[in-house]
């Protein structure tokens, strides 16, 4: 099979069309034929040797399929030779072949292509995983989305808003923040424009939660804005990974919580209990069109060197999609 290969510590145009062996699937795998896979930061960190993959798992490149079952292992009872699906992979991702764990497969609706649900696993489960389990957001409640334009952002802008809450969202540019007002942001901030805490506290908006990929100078200023008993969710370092002192009288002022999450190192045992929530909860809302997969561009695999290099500059609404 061909395969995406990269030359560790390189740049995005060191990225070339290999082949390998088509992997071999275990007794609770199945065999995906890819047809399409997105793009995500974690890709490109990987790529420059700072985001290794999990002990045992994949060195390809990759975290999320979409595509057609070819073979399951003996123990799978829920997922049949033929059927479209998309899913979570801790690695291994663009190839044209990925074996995936039986209970990390989504059954791709009907009424979405392959290429729309290559963009909803990662983002989607980060944004739910976040918001819902370990910010514990309610209806009637706020929260606050920096990088709103960004993948993850823009499925958490959608999921708040199906909860029920008031949305706030920073964003570099209006058009960005357009985007991210027609999926139900209520305040929006051009980060580049105005100081974000300054400005929410002009609107006296205040959140329950905060979902920041950029840390750094932000964690003070989110900590400003933060409701009593609020939770501020480190999903990224695109700042650097050291910050500000930390205020730690508005920390102890406000009984305020930091908790730093990832996705792609947790337990398959966390990933399945996780996948079940968001299935039970909300993967319906696809069909419904209450929730859509925002795709900013589908290349062709050959392309994979744009999408990592506009991924590196954040020149991206919404999702990057490769397909075969």
């Amino acid at each position: 099979m061909s395969f995406v290969d990269f030359e560790k510590g390189g740049s995005a145009e060191s990225l070339t069309i290999n082949s390998t062996s088509i992997p071999s699937i275990d007794a609770n795998e199945v065999l995906v034929k890819v047809n399409a896979f997105g793009v995500n930061r974690a890709d490109t960190l990987q790529r420059q040797g700072k985001y290794p993959p999990p002990k045992g798992e994949s060195e390809i490149l990759g975290l999320e399929i979409a595509g057609v079952v070819v073979a399951v292992g003996s123990d799978v009872t829920n997922i049949k030779e033929g059927e479209r699906v998309f899913g979570l992979v801790a690695g291994g991702g663009y190839a044209q072949y990925a074996k995936i764990l039986s209970d990390h497969v989504f059954k791709t609706p009907d009424s979405l292509s392959c290429e729309q649900a290559a963009g909803i696993a990662e983002v989607f489960l980060t944004a739910y995983q976040s918001l819902c389990e370990i910010g514990q957001l309610q209806h009637g409640q706020s929260t606050l989305i920096h990088a709103g334009a960004s993948g993850v952002g823009l499925a958490a802008i959608q999921l708040a808003d199906l909860i029920g809450t008031k949305i706030a969202v920073t964003a570099s540019s209006s058009k960005k923040l357009q985007v991210c007002a027609d999926l139900g942001a209520d305040t929006l901030v051009n980060y580049k424009q105005q100081d974000f805490a300054e400005a929410l506290y002009s609107e006296r908006f205040k959140a329950d939660v905060v979902i920041d990929f950029i840390g750094a100078e932000y964690t003070n200023r989110s900590l400003k804005v933060l409701n009593m008993d609020g939770c501020i969710i480190q999903l990224a370092l695109l700042n650097g990974r050291f910050g500000d002192k930390l205020d730690m009288a508005l920390l102890l002022g406000k009984r305020a919580r930091i908790q730093g999450s990832t996705l792609r190192n947790r337990s398959d045992e966390y990933k399945t209990n996780l996948i079940n929530g968001f299935c039970q909860r909300f993967l319906s809302e696809f069909e419904t069109g209450k929730l859509k997969p925002i795709i900013d561009t589908v290349y062709s695999v050959e392309e994979i060197a744009k999408a990592h290099a506009r991924m590196e500059v954040n020149d991206t609404i919404g999702k990057l999609i490769c397909k075969w």
